[in-house]
C-alpha cells in the first residue's frame, strides 16, 4: 500500500523521498526519490528537511518524531497495522502511537482502536486494488472441479499468528476430505516460500497445490482460477487479498478480522464468521454445496469492489495531511 500512495502522490506532483536503510530490499517499483542511509537503522539525522515526515512502522517513529522536533517537518504515523496485539516489541509499539497525534490508519475499525486507547483522532485511508486485478472471465473454460484458494504465509519469524494458518489448514484439510472432488490452493509469495522450511515440507506432502505468483497479473490469473477464496486473518487493518480475490470474481468466505468489515456485507458479498464460531469449513461447505449462493456473492462482491481504487487512497492521503498541515 505504501508504494500505490508514494507513486499515487508523486503522478499528482508531490515531491516525495522515499528513506531507505542501507541494506532494506525494495520489492515494488517506485517512482518517488530513494535516499539509502549509512545505516541498517533510521536517524533523525538521515530526514531530509520537508512538510511532512511520514513513520509507517513503529521502529521508525522515535527517528522520525525526533526528526520533526528539530524542524524537518511534521510528524504523520501513516499505520499499517496496529502492531501492539500481535507483534513482539509491543512495550516500544504500543508508545509509539503516544509520539504525534496526527495518525492515518486504514479502517473505522483500526481508527476506533487507536482511539480507544490512545485518545487519538485518526484519519482514515482506505485500502485499494490495483488496476489488474479483474475478471478475466474464464472460470467457465476451466475443468468442473470446484477449486478453492487461500494465502499462506511464512510462519517463522513471528508475523504470522494473526493469519490463524493452524485453524485454516485444519478446515481445508475437513474440506478435502469430506468434498474430494474439490481443488484447493496455497498463494504464497516466492521469496517467503524459499526462505521457509515449513511451507517447502508443507508443498512436498502434496496436500494442497502451491502457487508462488512473480508479479499481480500472474496473480490477477490464480485469484481468476479460484471459484472460492478463503481469508483466514482474524486481525488485519485492511486485509486486501479478500478485496483483491472478489474484483476477479471469486466468492469470499472470510473471518471476522477488524479491517475487512468495511468492504465485506455477509450473506451480501460474502460469508464471514468470527474465529470464535469456528466455522469457516461450514461456510466453504455452503459455496461448495450450493452454486447458486456461490455465484450470487461473487457478482456482488465483484460489483462492490469497484468503487476501492488506489486513486481514491491517494486522494484520501492528500485530503488527510492537507488537513493536519492546516491544523498545525
Amino acid at each position: 500500500m505504501l508504494v500505490e500512495i508514494t507513486n499515487g502522490l508523486v503522478k499528482k506532483g508531490h515531491d516525495v523521498t522515499i528513506l531507505m536503510p542501507k541494506n532494506a530490499e525494495v520489492d515494488y517499483p517506485l517512482q518517488a526519490t530513494m535516499v539509502r542511509t549509512d545505516s541498517s537503522t533510521l536517524s533523525d539525522r538521515d530526514y531530509p528537511y520537508g512538510d511532512v515526515i511520514v513513520s509507517n512502522f513503529y521502529t521508525t517513529t522515535e527517528a522520525a518524531e525526533s526528526a520533526s522536533k528539530n524542524g524537518k517537518g511534521i510528524h504523520v504515523r501513516f499505520s499499517l497495522c496496529y502492531e501492539p496485539p500481535f507483534l513482539e516489541g509491543n512495550q516500544y509499539s504500543l508508545d509509539s502511537y503516544n509520539k504525534t497525534k496526527h495518525v492515518i490508519v486504514l479502517s473505522k475499525w483500526q481508527h476506533d482502536l487507536i482511539q480507544l486507547i490512545h485518545g487519538v483522532q485518526s484519519h482514515i485511508v482506505p485500502i485499494g486494488v490495483n488496476d489488474v486485478f479483474r475478471n478475466l472471465n474464464i472460470r467457465s473454460s476451466l475443468s468442473p472441479a470446484v477449486r478453492i484458494s487461500a494465502t499462506i504465509r511464512r510462519p517463522e519469524g513471528g508475523f504470522s499468528s494473526h493469519r490463524e494458518q493452524p485453524y485454516l489448514l485444519n478446515e481445508l484439510r475437513f474440506i478435502k476430505q469430506a468434498y474430494p472432488f474439490v481443488q484447493i490452493n496455497l498463494f504464497c509469495p516466492p521469496r517467503e516460500f524459499y526462505m521457509s522450511p515449513y511451507l517447502q515440507a508443507l508443498s512436498e506432502s502434496g496436500e494442497f497445490r502451491f502457487i508462488t505468483p512473480g508479479d499481480d497479473s500472474e496473480m490477477c490469473y490464480h485469484y481468476n482460477e479460484a471459484d472460492i477464496f478463503i481469508s483466514s486473518s482474524s486481525y488485519d487493518a485492511g486485509s486486501l487479498p479478500g478485496l483483491e480475490a472478489m474484483r476477479c470474481g471469486a466468492a469470499l468466505a472470510t473471518i471476522y478480522s477488524g479491517g475487512n468489515a468495511d468492504y465485506c456485507r455477509p450473506e451480501k458479498n460474502c460469508l464471514m464468521s468470527f474465529r470464535y464460531e469456528g466455522r469457516l469449513a461450514q461456510d466453504i461447505a455452503r459455496l461448495i454445496e450450493n452454486p447458486k449462493l456461490r455465484k450470487k456473492l461473487a457478482y456482488q462482491g465483484q460489483r462492490d469492489s469497484l468503487s476501492w481504487t488506489w486513486s481514491r487512497s491517494v486522494i484520501a492521503f492528500e485530503k488527510a495531511i492537507k488537513h493536519i498541515m492546516k491544523e498545525k
